[in-house]
C-alpha cells in the first residue's frame, strides 16, 4: 500500500468505521433504565484483506442517579449493580475510555466517525446516546442514529434472527451459559458480522460508487 492509498476501512463503510457495541441493561427504557455494562469490540482488516476482530474494551457502569432497576432484567443477566467486585465506573468516565480508543481508530483508518454494529442495535445505540446525553459528552464518535444491524443481516445471510442461532448456522460456538454479558456477545457479534462481511465481499463484491461526488445520500 502507498502512501496515496487510504487504509482499507477508509471507503468500505462510506467512511463510517464500525464499531461493535454490546449493553447490558436494567429494563428497556433508555431514559430512565440504568446502564450497567458497555463493550466494544474494534475491527480491522488482515494481511489477507479479510474483516476481523481486534480489541475489545469494556466497562461495568454505576447506575446513574435516579436510575430504574427492573427486577426481571436483572435476573435475566444476572447482574448484581452494586456488587462491591465489579469495579463498576460511573457513566461519564466509563464513556470517556471507551471513547478515546475509538477515536484514535477512527483517525488511524481514515475514516469520518464510528457506526454501530449491534444485534437489534436500536437497543445499544438509544442506550449510548442516552448516557452521553446524562453525561454531557460533547464529542459522542458514532453516528447518531444509522447502525449495521446484525439481525437483518443474519436474516439474509442464514435466515436466523435471534444471535445464538446466527452464530451457530455461520459455524461459530455458543456458550450460553457466558451470554448476556457485553463481552461475550460483544465478541460473538463482531465474529458474525465480520463473517458475513467477508462472505460478501469474497462471492459478491460491492460496485464503484455509482453517484458523482458532488452528490450525498440521505443520512
Amino acid at each position: 500500500m502507498t502512501n496515496d492509498t487510504p487504509p482499507p476501512l477508509a471507503t468500505r463503510f462510506r467512511g463510517y468505521l464500525p464499531v461493535v457495541i454490546d449493553v447490558e441493561t436494567a429494563g428497556f427504557n433508555a431514559q430512565t433504565d440504568a446502564l450497567l455494562e458497555v463493550a466494544a469490540v474494534l475491527l480491522k482488516v488482515t494481511a489477507d484483506g479479510k474483516l476481523a476482530p481486534d480489541t475489545t474494551i469494556a466497562h461495568h457502569i454505576v447506575p446513574f442517579e435516579g436510575a430504574n432497576l427492573e427486577a426481571a432484567a436483572l435476573e435475566f443477566n444476572g447482574i448484581d449493580p452494586y456488587h462491591p467486585f465489579r469495579m463498576a465506573l460511573p457513566e461519564k468516565e466509563a464513556l470517556q475510555l471507551i471513547f478515546k480508543p475509538i477515536r484514535s481508530a477512527i483517525k488511524a483508518n481514515g475514516c469520518t466517525r464510528a457506526i454501530l454494529v449491534g444485534h437489534n442495535a436500536a437497543f445499544d445505540l438509544n442506550f449510548l446516546n442516552a448516557a452521553v446525553e446524562r453525561s454531557r459528552i460533547k464529542r459522542n464518535p458514532f453516528h447518531p442514529f444509522s447502525t449495521l444491524d446484525t439481525v437483518s443481516l443474519s436474516a439474509l445471510a442464514y435466515g436466523q434472527t435471534v444471535l445464538a442461532r446466527a452464530a451457530i448456522a455461520a459455524g461459530m460456538e455458543w456458550d450460553g451459559k457466558a451470554a448476556h454479558s457485553a463481552i461475550y456477545d460483544a465478541e460473538q457479534t463482531a465474529e458474525l458480522f465480520c463473517n458475513i462481511v467477508n462472505q460478501w465481499d469474497s462471492h459478491i463484491g460491492i460496485p464503484p460508487p455509482a453517484l458523482p461526488d458532488n452528490i450525498e445520500p440521505a443520512a
